[in-house]
């Protein structure tokens, strides 16, 4: 593979956001993901780093390869420092939002990859972490 096994990109402007996408298309490209799933987790990152840089106030996306029972795959992590969210369970349901948003950011970005995690406490900042498997 050309590119690094991991890296970091901060989020901390809107330019940081197009550049996730575009990093995030070549990592799912060189994983060999079908144009489909490359689309899943171009939009699932671009929600989460939106996330990240509007209710976080800024932070990072983490990425790397990952292999599990012979399989290879990309996992995200998008950490910030934030406020956090209070309520976990109602951030995740569809429709909520905090924001002017569709309340779709969370719930759909979950849908979209093969598995998600998220950690945050108000005040604690937020944490959440995907991965698309080949």
């Amino acid at each position: 593979m050309a590119t690094e096994q991991s890296g970091t990109l901060p989020l901390l402007s809107e330019q940081n956001i197009v550049a996730s996408r575009q990093l995030v298309r070549t990592l799912c490209q060189e994983l060999k993901l079908s144009l489909v799933d490359q689309t899943k987790m171009i939009t699932a990152a671009s929600e989460l780093s939106r996330n990240t840089l509007i209710h976080g106030g800024g932070g990072q996306m983490r990425w790397e390869f990952v292999e599990r029972n012979g399989r290879r795959g990309l996992m995200l992590h998008f950490e910030d420092e934030g406020p956090g969210i209070a309520d976990l369970a109602l951030a995740l349901t569809d429709g909520w939002t905090s924001g002017s948003g569709m309340g779709l950011g969370l719930p759909g970005s979950k849908r979209l990859v093969n598995e998600f995690d998220i950690a945050s406490a108000s005040g604690q900042g937020t944490r959440v972490s995907i991965t698309k498997w080949k």
